[in-house]
């Protein structure tokens, strides 16, 4: 299975989009889904009120850092996982993705979660 898939059957398996994005990294980052779960707890459904980023792009994000920062900034990478993210799915916003104002979906909260892994893969 790969990790986009993983990551899928965590959120079903009842983790939000960022611990599930979290967690299918455990294993690599060292860190025990416990952790992980704590961690990305209060980042599901746009930071808990859909205003936010996605919480699956959060998840993403909190990866690229704990795998890579050694000291130095991880700005560029971060910002490159922000755009390949936003280019996949069409927004980064919480509310914008569940067209919660318009009534459109632009991308639902499965292929939020695929889409951070895959976007987080493409850097690695």
């Amino acid at each position: 299975m790969d990790r986009s898939e993983k990551a899928l059957e965590l959120k079903h398996r009842g983790h939000n989009c960022c611990q599930a994005v979290l967690c299918t990294y455990a294993a690599e980052l060292g860190l025990s889904e416990e952790f992980l779960r704590k961690l990305g707890a209060g980042f599901g459904a746009g930071m808990g009120c859909m205003e936010g980023t996605c919480g699956a792009l959060c998840g993403a994000e909190m990866v690229l850092g704990l795998a890579k920062f050694e000291g130095k900034p991880v700005m560029r990478d971060a910002a490159a996982l922000h755009r390949a993210f936003a280019e996949k799915c069409g927004a980064t916003l919480c509310k914008d993705l569940k067209g919660r104002d318009t009534g459109v979906v632009i991308c639902d909260c499965d292929s939020c979660v695929r889409n951070a892994v895959l976007a987080y893969e493409e850097l690695s």
